[in-house]
């Protein structure tokens, strides 16, 4: 069992077959749409090999008829959030896409940075700052690049480092969130986009347990 979920979620109660069954009810999520690639975080990496495992076995005992999924990782698999924690709307750590400039500036300036930084003019390690993993995603690659090679030299404090990002993420975030407006304004349109999304998987999954139950003779 992986790891981290097993201490994220040790008060929860084992004895139900909903927390059990859980990782299999996220596999069939997977495979029902006949999925090839599935974009996750690193920390679902083992919630993908349970999928892998059952679809090899699946069509192990009843013939081809799942395709195995592979995970796709990004340049940066996993995001801490502002306490150093993984990013999580129930550790309410997150910055959310709905945030406004003065929230987004607030909870910036409040990350935690590199814990063994105590003053300015320490030296400090992007390999292990909580906001570094930020700036290949919203900042250049020059300033990325200076911001490796100051701040191991302390030329380049975490307030600066922390400027720059507010910088880069609030100009990557403005058209996102016009287009999030947007839709807020046309919720019919909205509401047409969910309904044709969920009418073609509605087809996909329908057309796989065809398949299914004529693999499984049922």
């Amino acid at each position: 069992k992986d790891s981290q979920n097993e201490n994220e979620n040790k008060n929860d109660d084992l004895a139900t077959y909903g927390f059990l069954g859980y990782p299999v009810l996220q596999a069939a999520d997977i495979i029902i749409y006949r999925s090839h690639l599935v974009p996750i975080g690193v920390d679902q990496l083992p919630h993908v090999e349970l999928t892998r495992e059952i679809t090899r076995r699946f069509n192990y005992l009843y013939g081809d008829t799942f395709p195995v999924p592979k995970p796709i990782l990004t340049e940066v698999p996993k995001l801490m959030g502002l306490d150093g924690r993984k990013m999580s709307k129930s550790y309410n750590n997150a910055i959310y896409l709905a945030d406004d400039e003065e929230t987004i500036r607030k909870k910036v300036s409040q990350m935690v940075t590199d814990i063994q930084r105590a003053r300015r003019k320490d030296p400090g390690d992007p390999e292990v700052c909580n906001l570094f993993p930020l700036h290949p995603l919203y900042s250049s690659a020059e300033e990325v690049e200076r911001i490796k090679r100051e701040c191991p030299r302390a030329e380049i404090g975490c307030v600066e480092c922390k400027k720059i990002l507010m910088k880069n993420l609030l100009a990557k975030l403005a058209p996102v969130q016009e287009k999030r407006r947007y839709y807020e304004d046309h919720p019919s349109l909205l509401q047409e986009i969910i309904e044709n999304g969920n009418s073609r998987a509605r087809g996909i999954a329908s057309a796989t347990m065809e398949q299914v139950r004529e693999h499984m003779k049922i």
